[in-house]
């Protein structure tokens, strides 16, 4: 895989964040050397936010976003925020940009409240900014950089965007804030090493893409390949065939857990199982958290009401394991009268409180610090949270069979 083709769910995210006009995409196109973002004098120019994929030296496969300013008073305006406040959840580093005349005396410590709402929950992935110091005196920009450091701590970055000024210090301040584990979490952890034997079992059904195999199924391939690991795959009619196939039991079976039921029947006593969505889980966000979260399925009843969140936005199909498989489990469990409410993408309610339990999917799409942020919001709310892999696995009585990494530091 090139890095052109790198999922945008495994680059590392950084979002620009600020008021209209204050430069963000000014700063965006000077550090990608392309016109990623419509740059104008006039307010509110960025209004959906821009995603720009780039490769930058010392970070690695990287994905920009621009967003629109906090102050948009257009019509549009609310509708922008709640893009722009999305796209703050997804963002493992934040540059927040700020101007000179944004701030006034070192005195009153007056800094804008969008910005102080960013450093209250977000201060260590932030990166600050202080731009369009070409329209400044001295004087002035020392003042606002006083008062930023002042208030926070933190040593802004001074740019000029216009000048093309400070691009190597913000490239420097962003690998300073980049996560430690960040090139070094893998998919299946410490679960194999090389040499060891695993067994792929992925039905192919209506769900999957004709001629392809969906992106978890890509990627813990391609890693258990860079593990030196020996790989059988086969679909779920064919396990018993590919298990007489090998000379020894396969030391792990990582399986669609929509067919967890059928592998734990058929697994040799010395194989470990798991599947790719708990496996995800693990990688994506926080795989206790979710666990602890599929206790609250045994309290719920027949009048309970389940979220159940994908990050995917295919259209539905029949058999999909989201909005039919888990649904009807559910309902064969608890009866019909609980109610099941699907998101997709993007989506997901800022009040969590009317559900008992949100049931998420692996989140192939998402990145490890937009599937945390969801995990902090259910958590903040007082309502459990687990994952489509775990939930069928408690459903069928089988999660003390189930394995995830416990070393999920691992390096391949």
């Amino acid at each position: 895989m090139g890095l052109q083709d790198t999922p945008h769910s495994q680059r590392l995210t950084i979002g620009f964040f600020g008021k209209t006009n204050s430069g963000k995409s000014s700063i965006l196109n000077m550090l990608t050397g392309q016109e990623t973002s419509v740059v104008s004098p006039a307010a509110g120019t960025t209004t959906d936010p821009v995603y720009k994929a780039m490769e930058i030296k010392g970070l690695g496969p990287v994905l920009f976003i621009d967003t629109a300013g906090f102050d948009d008073t257009s019509y549009l305006g609310v509708k922008r925020m709640e893009k722009t406040q999305g796209a703050l959840e997804k963002c493992d580093i934040i540059c927040a940009v700020l101007t000179p005349d944004e701030i006034y005396t070192k005195e009153s410590g007056a800094l804008p409240s969008w910005f102080l709402n960013i450093i209250e929950t977000k201060k260590d992935k932030t990166a600050v900014v202080l731009n369009k110091t070409d329209l400044f005196t001295a004087p002035e920009i020392q003042n606002a950089c006083e008062c930023i450091t002042s208030a926070t701590n933190l040593i802004p970055v001074v740019m000029s965007a216009a000048e093309k000024k400070g691009t190597v210090e913000l490239q420097e301040a962003f690998m300073r804030l980049m996560p430690s584990d960040f090139c070094e979490r893998t998919i299946t952890g410490d679960l194999v090493h090389k040499g060891s034997l695993v067994l792929l079992v992925m039905p192919q059904d209506i769900q999957a893409p004709k001629g392809r195999l969906i992106l978890p199924q890509v990627q813990v391939t391609r890693e258990l390949l860079d593990k030196k690991c020996t790989i059988l795959s086969c679909t779920t009619d064919c396990i018993d065939e590919a298990l007489t196939s090998l000379s020894r039991e396969p030391d792990l079976i990582i399986t669609d857990s929509q067919v967890f039921k059928i592998v734990s029947e058929k697994k040799p006593p010395k194989s470990l199982l798991t599947s790719f969505s708990v496996l995800l889980a693990a990688n994506k966000g926080s795989i206790e958290d979710f666990v602890q979260g599929a206790k609250a399925i045994e309290k719920l009843t027949p009048s309970s009401r389940v979220l159940i969140a994908e990050a995917c936005t295919h259209a539905p199909l029949t058999e999909d394991i989201g909005r039919e498989k888990i649904p009807a489990m559910l309902r064969k469990k608890y009866g019909q009268t609980i109610a099941v409410d699907i998101v997709s993408g993007t989506d997901f309610p800022e009040d969590l409180s009317p559900y008992d339990l949100v049931i998420h999917c692996g989140g192939c799409m998402f990145n490890r610090t937009y599937v945390l942020s969801r995990q902090n919001k259910a958590k903040t709310s007082i309502v459990p949270m687990t994952n489509y892999g775990i939930t069928i696995a408690f459903l069928n009585g089988i999660l003390d069979e189930v394995c995830w990494p416990q070393n999920e530091h691992t390096c391949a």
